[in-house]
């Protein structure tokens, strides 16, 4: 297949080994001692994969969903059916975004395990739960603002601000701190804690040599990318290059014949061809970027160089975000000037 045709269907030219997708309440077994679940989102991206991994007598889980009613009915069919009633010694989180996160906090004091999670995204995910219920910051505003945000969709900002929480149960006060190298053995076999950056400040994979079982979480995805965003509370940040330097990293750890468990669509194989697919689609939106801001542009301007899909007020911000994203990389590669005009406005032009 070539280059162009995965281009125009992403993942089409990786290898896929299930026809079927486990019904909610329900897992179907990817390897030895390693379960697969689905929950659904109220979301545009209407699912999220879940892990169970055998753990003795118990289970291991690895990420949560969301949390809402429907989630956690879902948890407890699957605590009396295949999970046959045997406990929970301990759940996983490969980052604090709610869809995986969200419901940690309600299964660790359920079963009185600890919750296993880098510092950053424990951390981060009690500041943004903090919000809630909070008026939107000056920094915040002047943020969308200088990104060339119009009023209503200011207005907009405003009256969304501090929803991060709603979609999180309440986190315990403490948690097991993992990170990058950590080998953690559940069950009968050993997982190394492979870290990633650039979606997630401090995200944490799974990787399990002994049965070639990668757990990507949202950092190596087989049909969508992942976003990749500055948001206001570290404007300067260069998150794409993060998340650059994290794909090559992968590159070099994840074999093309192991079996990646992805958090959205279906397990895959071919990681490499995978990784090097979304390295190549985000090298060609900054070229497109650079071409665009021959004429000075706001953030908000460039939204063709990076996306094909429509943007509206919904996934306004997210394409604001990764818009910045791809901005700040190509400010910090040297090729585009960042100024602000007497009204607050950031406009870029290529150098």
């Amino acid at each position: 297949m070539s280059s162009t045709d995965a281009r125009v269907r992403p993942g089409s030219n990786l290898d896929y080994p299930f026809e079927t997708r486990p019904e909610t309440g329900h897992s179907i077994i990817v390897a030895p001692g390693v379960h697969w679940v689905r929950m659904r989102l109220p979301m545009q991206l209407n699912h999220i994969n879940l892990w169970l991994l055998e753990d003795g007598d118990g289970w291991t889980i690895v990420d949560s969903g969301i949390k809402n009613e429907e989630t956690t009915q879902a948890w407890e069919q699957l605590f009396a059916g295949p999970m046959k009633g045997r406990p929970v010694k301990r759940v996983i989180v490969t980052h604090m975004h709610p869809d995986h996160i969200g419901l940690a906090g309600w299964l660790v004091r359920k079963f009185d395990v600890e919750l296993w999670i880098t510092r950053t995204e424990f951390l981060m995910c009690r500041n943004l739960a903090a919000d809630t219920g909070q008026e939107a910051p000056s920094e915040g505003l002047r943020f969308y603002r200088a990104a060339g945000f119009p009023e209503d969709l200011l207005e907009n900002y405003k009256a969304r601000f501090g929803g991060f929480g709603y979609g999180v149960y309440k986190l315990p006060n403490a948690y097991h701190r993992i990170i990058e190298g950590d080998e953690i053995e559940i069950g009968a076999y050993k997982w190394r804690i492979v870290g990633g950056n650039g979606h997630s400040p401090e995200h944490a994979c799974l990787w399990c040599p002994e049965i070639n079982i990668f757990i990507s979480g949202d950092q190596l995805l087989p049909k969508i990318s992942s976003n990749v965003s500055v948001h206001p509370t570290e404007p300067e940040a260069n998150s794409l290059q993060d998340w650059l330097d994290s794909c090559h990293k992968l590159m070099g750890i994840v074999p093309a014949d192991a079996l990646v468990l992805p958090s959205h669509n279906e397990p895959f194989r071919k990681g490499p061809l995978r990784l090097q697919e979304l390295i190549d689609h985000h090298e060609q939106g900054l070229e497109k970027l650079h071409a665009l801001c021959a004429e000075p542009k706001r953030a908000v301007d460039v939204f063709p160089a990076l996306f094909r899909s429509r943007i509206t007020q919904g996934n306004f911000g997210m394409a604001t975000g990764e818009s910045l994203a791809h901005l700040n990389c190509l400010r910090a590669r040297g090729r585009i000037l960042r100024t602000p005009d007497e009204g607050g406005i950031d406009w870029y032009e290529a150098i």
